[in-house]
Order: C-alpha cells, then sequence, then structure tokens
C-alpha cells in the first residue's frame, strides 16, 4: 500500500517498537477513543502484544497520524482489523480507506482464504461497505456508541 511520500508507514508487532512508538499508539488511541469520542472503555485489552500494528508517521514531524491494528486466528481461518484510528490533523486526507486498504492486503497475505472480521462504528457501515465488507449483525452498543459487525472473505471484495 502506497502512502503520501509525506508519510512513513511500518507494520510491527509490539515488541519490535520504541517505547515512543508503544507511547505515540496509545497515546493516539486515548486520545480519539476515549478523550474525543467520549467513551470511557479499556483501550488496552491484552490483545496488542500478539497483532500486527501498522504505524503511519508524518516523515518530517515524526508524528503518529494514523495507524491499525491485524489480530489473526490462523486456526480458524479469521482475521480481525481494528483499532483503525487517524490523527485530526490527518483526517480528510484519505488517510482512513489506506489504513484499512493496508489491512485488508495484510490479512490476505497472512491468510490468503482467509475471513476478515471487524466492528464498525454504525455511521462507518457504507465506508466498510465501500472496501468490500457485508454487515452481518444488527446494530448493538459497544461502549456507549453504536456499532454492527461486518465481514470480508480475502481475495473477493466480501
Amino acid at each position: 500500500m502506497d502512502f503520501e511520500a509525506s508519510q512513513t508507514a511500518k507494520w510491527c508487532r509490539l515488541q519490535q517498537m520504541s517505547p515512543l512508538d508503544v507511547h505515540d499508539l496509545l497515546k493516539l488511541r486515548q486520545d480519539v477513543f476515549v478523550i474525543e469520542q467520549t467513551s470511557l472503555y479499556q483501550d488496552i485489552d491484552g490483545k496488542d502484544p500478539d497483532a500486527l500494528h501498522l504505524l503511519v508517521n508524518d516523515a518530517a514531524s515524526g508524528a503518529l497520524v494514523g495507524t491499525v491494528r491485524v489480530t489473526e486466528d490462523a486456526e480458524a481461518g479469521k482475521a480481525r482489523i481494528g483499532r483503525v484510528v487517524i490523527a485530526p490533523a490527518a483526517r480528510g486526507t484519505g488517510l482512513g480507506r489506506k489504513l484499512m486498504l493496508a489491512g485488508i492486503e495484510k490479512v490476505e497475505e497472512i491468510l490468503p482464504e482467509g475471513v476478515i472480521d471487524l466492528s464498525a462504528q454504525a455511521h462507518l457501515e457504507s465506508f466498510y461497505r465501500s472496501l468490500g465488507f457485508v454487515t452481518v449483525s444488527a446494530e448493538y452498543l459497544e461502549d456507549g456508541i453504536p456499532h454492527v459487525d461486518m465481514t470480508r472473505r480475502c481475495g473477493t471484495g466480501n
């Protein structure tokens, strides 16, 4: 996945990140999910050490501008894309689509015959649908925010 020339992107495990990378990842997620969205929930859920994380930084300042997390269950042939977050300064640039496409590409590399699941904020359902995801649940509240479960088969677009 190609990102802007003004951005750097890297896939890594939590254990491969520098302490500053870990700090910036958790801070961005807290700033957006907990503070901005006023959703008091436990972001540190124990899944980060086993997940793949895509970190996208501004090349000039080094600031983290976006991230996505991929967790995989190879035995079940499934992966989950989550914790998709974009810094306020980088919104409206297409970064969200690029993060999701990179996540899909990474899952298809790991599990070419697999299924990708996600829990989407309901107001973003059409965005995820445009990426080939299909809604598989009724709307429900997660941490006080309406969500729907969505899924996509690897390599098919749905």
